[in-house]
């Protein structure tokens, strides 16, 4: 049986880290990428996961069925919550993060945003209830129920 040489053992204690236990890696996305989305969410402790955000917005919009009901109460899995919620720490992250992370993100995010607009229907009136609609075009869908 094989072994690993003592420099490959060090090299993987070293990449692991003290606050390896916390840190999720996202899949999809490189390791420059999770490591920007980690510095990100610790210079914002506790304000949102972004983790936590494309698994539920990934699981909401893959959801089986043609339309996409946008209702928070409609999924009762955790961590699915609302997906506009989800949208909107996505489009934080984007603006927040740097380029080459934001590019990345984006690469898989896409095809999400895609799917959403294919199972949803636009709302002309959305802009008019608030400022808040009229700010993300995620905010201006039509919610079933």
């Amino acid at each position: 049986m094989a072994r690993r040489s003592p420099g490959a053992l060090r090299a993987l204690s070293r990449s692991a880290g003290r606050n390896a236990d916390r840190i999720r890696l996202i899949d999809g996305l490189s390791i420059g990428t999770n490591a920007a989305i980690v510095r990100l969410e610790r210079r914002h402790p506790g304000t949102w996961s972004l983790k936590t955000a494309l698994d539920g917005y990934r699981r909401a919009i893959r959801r089986s069925g043609r339309w996409l009901d946008l209702s928070p109460d409609y999924c009762s899995c955790p961590g699915c919550g609302d997906v506009v919620e989800h949208r909107d720490v996505l489009g934080d992250a984007l603006r927040r993060l740097p380029a080459r992370a934001r590019r990345e993100l984006q690469r898989v995010v896409d095809p999400l945003d895609q799917e959403f607009l294919r199972k949803t229907l636009p709302d002309p009136r959305a802009a008019e209830l608030s400022s808040w609609h009229a700010q993300a075009w995620w905010r201006q869908r039509l919610r079933e129920r």
